[in-house]
């Protein structure tokens, strides 16, 4: 069952729990988080991405729906060089920020551990702008990184520094309607805290597409393998295949087109790039409806709030 919505004009949205809130949506990749809380009715105010094949497929998808985003020019190249004060204001940071290592010099305390990663601009980001809750996506080994000492850093610098409740999860693409698991940890915290002791992760659902629904043909392997960036064409017995399925007896090779329903992106999405490119981005990108379900908790928490 197909569990995510699709993407609609901000013109025809009659409705929706994020209507009246903004949002930014910092390590931006190709908008999957644009297009869950766009699907929410929230609008978003500022973006940043610094690849420039990312860029391309963002602006290709996202300024029809997002017009004034582009038309203010608040679509950033490189977030290390925006000033946070330049930055419209705006109610919920989204950022799949990059892992980085932190200072190896010791366990210092506050900003100090983080100044010069990517992680920090996020910081000063929130610390300028005082956002209502941010939302956060990373891999799920980085609550071990470094012997659990980046995630503990990064969980002290939201809360004791920032003053922010903070509550992680890691959700799987397989409980919100997806046939991959993608595992990925989620971070969410609220500018009130007392907001944030009601905030909850989203149940998983019991219904997903099949790998079969993916292809339109018989797929004995109802679950996908989680999509990667790099390593395509391995054979599909060798244990590093994950492109490789055999559909209706044959072998065959996922393109974007899979990967897109894979990720819970609308069949009109488009890419304007080469199909090497196309399934990087994939590979990187969040799975919508995961990030959709867990954006609508975050709004509900916010509409009973006012």
């Amino acid at each position: 069952m197909n569990t995510f919505a699709p993407v609609v004009r901000k013109a025809e949205l009659k409705q929706g729990v994020g209507l009246g809130y903004t949002f930014a949506d910092v390590f931006a990749g190709i908008g999957g988080f644009h297009l869950a809380f766009h699907n929410l009715g929230a609008e978003c105010v500022f973006a940043a991405e610094w690849d420039r094949f990312a860029r391309e497929t963002y602006t290709l998808n996202h300024k029809k729906i997002s017009p004034e985003l582009f038309a203010s020019q608040n679509f950033a190249h490189d977030i290390t060089k925006v000033d946070p004060k330049i930055i419209p204001d705006f109610d919920v940071l989204c950022a799949g920020f990059p892992c980085q290592p932190f200072s190896q010099a010791g366990f210092k305390k506050g900003f100090d551990e983080v100044r010069g990663t990517l992680f920090f601009n996020l910081v000063k980001i929130i610390a300028e702008k005082k956002p209502k809750a941010f939302f956060l996506e990373n891999v799920r080994h980085l609550k071990n990184h470094d012997g659990g000492r980046t995630f503990e850093t990064i969980k002290r610098v939201l809360e004791v520094e920032l003053g922010y409740s903070f509550a992680s999860e890691i959700v799987k693409a397989s409980d919100h309607g997806l046939p991959q698991y993608r595992p990925r940890l989620f971070m969410v915290g609220f500018r009130d805290k007392q907001l944030g002791s009601e905030f909850r992760f989203p149940e998983a659902k019991k219904e997903r597409l099949s790998m079969s629904e993916i292809w339109g043909g018989n797929c004995p392997k109802e679950i996908g393998y989680t999509l990667r960036v790099g390593g395509r064409g391995s054979g599909v017995g060798d244990r590093r295949n994950w492109d490789g399925y055999m559909v209706d007896g044959v072998e065959r090779r996922l393109g974007p087109r899979e990967g897109l329903k894979m990720q819970g992106f609308p069949s009109s999405f488009r890419f304007p790039v080469s199909e090497t490119q196309a399934m990087k981005q994939l590979g990187n990108s969040v799975a919508v409806p995961a990030i959709q379900a867990v954006g609508e908790n975050i709004m509900r928490v916010l509409s009973r709030a006012n």
